[in-house]
């Protein structure tokens, strides 16, 4: 694929930065507390070594904490019941710290839980919970939700994570008694990069801006399934989500409309986060539209040859098993061709009844409804037994560009969102 780089570039691995710092024999006998977006293994790892330096420390995810604490720090099945008083900050939403402790409810499913908001006012970014063990013992916790206020790329004030720490030393030590504030974590480092670039890029005067805009993000995070259903706590599509959605805000406002104003094309946006141990690295590339490499590298997603009926797919079907679907439906055939190339087929079986449109996948992420439309075409058909012949128009797959991508994406990572999918290859 042809490509022109816009940057490539290495940053410290912040939890590597901090462990050098606090290994240092000036910190031995120090007290460290540290929030930022590891995993556990990786953070239980880097006390590790500082407890042989000395160091006492415990480094927490500053990604959704509350919720890291009851999966880290206590024993979720000895819980009777949990009243969690919330933060409420002037700089968020209302409800910003309360949507931020899902799945808890499904992780304590045999605990009374009960939320709280903090009415009082103040700025405090504390979780406070009061806690019921089974055996009648009663607990007070407090929970550090590490965020600073800042004007982000669109001139919005907002309140957002960020890393933090807190450092105590005996003052015989020669150091100052402590620290305790915000530091900037490679995760956000990494993420104000990729919108300076954008925002200082000279793009074309019109849309689109680009065919193809590549994020390639490698950097070390948290990926942790969950014992709720298929819930999974994941930094890398949170950074994805984000990467996606502030880059159509920067180019919805290089374009001059309005905030809702659905008719943006700047091109193919694609944020591509994967896991790394090693340094974080951020690439940015433009590219030109390549459909045969882009589905070479998508081929081992979604098997055409999978023998399951539609009625029990897990995964999205491949687009060879679509067409597959419409062909076995015949009517007559009609099609046009996507923004990349591809083929966005159709069918029109005639019939006496009421017309009928049956469409899928617009949204190229949400593939269920692919699924659905197919096998709602089939319960259409199949009243020409009953000698109520149907009447409709079929079209499986609107986006077939979006799709693509979708299923690009899934090789990395096949229970993600993939919201930079949802769209037609303009938008």
């Amino acid at each position: 694929m042809k490509s022109t780089p816009l940057l490539d570039i290495t940053l410290p691995r912040t939890l590597d930065s901090w462990v050098a710092q606090f290994e240092q024999s000036e910190w031995q006998g120090a007290q460290v507390q540290g929030w930022l977006f590891e995993g556990a293994a990786a953070r239980r790892a880097a006390e590790r070594r500082l407890a042989a330096a000395g160091v006492q420390a415990q480094l927490r995810s500053a990604y959704k904490p509350l919720l890291h604490y009851f999966l880290e720090e206590i024993d979720c099945s000895t819980l009777a019941a949990a009243t969690v008083h919330y933060p409420v900050h002037p700089n968020a939403s209302p409800r910003r710290f309360l949507l931020e402790a899902y799945p808890l409810a499904g992780l304590l499913p045999d605990c009374k839980l009960e939320f709280v908001p903090n009415t009082d006012g103040s700025d405090d970014l504390h979780y406070r919970l009061a806690l019921t063990l089974k055996g009648g013992r009663q607990l007070q916790a407090s929970v550090f939700a590490p965020n600073r206020v800042h004007v982000d790329h669109i001139g919005a004030t907002l309140l957002s994570p960020t890393g933090w720490l807190r450092a105590q030393i005996q003052p015989k030590h020669g150091l100052a008694a402590g620290m305790d504030s915000a530091q900037q974590t490679d995760y956000e480092q990494l993420f104000e990069q990729i919108l300076q670039t954008v925002r200082q890029h000279p793009w074309p005067a019109q849309e689109p801006y680009f065919e193809r805009l590549d994020i390639r993000v490698d950097l070390a995070g948290i990926e942790q399934a969950l014992p709720v259903e298929h819930e999974c706590i994941s930094s890398h599509e949170a950074l994805h989500e984000d990467i996606y959605f502030s880059l159509l805000e920067i180019f919805q406002r290089r374009s001059g409309r309005l905030e809702n104003d659905r008719r943006l094309q700047p091109g193919q946006i694609v944020p591509d986060v994967r896991a790394s141990s090693t340094a974080p690295r951020l690439r940015i590339d433009l590219s030109r539209y390549d459909v045969k490499a882009q589905d070479l590298r998508a081929h081992v997603h979604a098997n055409p040859r999978a023998p399951q009926p539609l009625a029990l797919l897990g995964t999205a079907p491949h687009p060879a098993r679509i067409a597959a679907e419409m062909d076995r439906l015949g009517g007559q055939r009609f099609a046009a061709l996507s923004r990349q190339g591809r083929q966005v087929a159709g069918l029109y079986q005639a019939g006496p009844g009421a017309a009928v449109l049956i469409s899928g996948g617009q949204h190229a992420n949400e593939t269920s409804g692919v699924v659905g439309v197919l096998r709602a075409a089939q319960a259409l058909q199949a009243r020409e037994n009953t000698g109520n012949k149907a009447h409709f128009a079929l079209i499986a797959l609107e986006n077939p560009d979006g799709y693509a991508l979708h299923r690009e994406l899934c090789c990395q990572h096949p229970h993600h969102m993939h919201h930079a999918a949802r769209q037609r290859a303009g938008r």
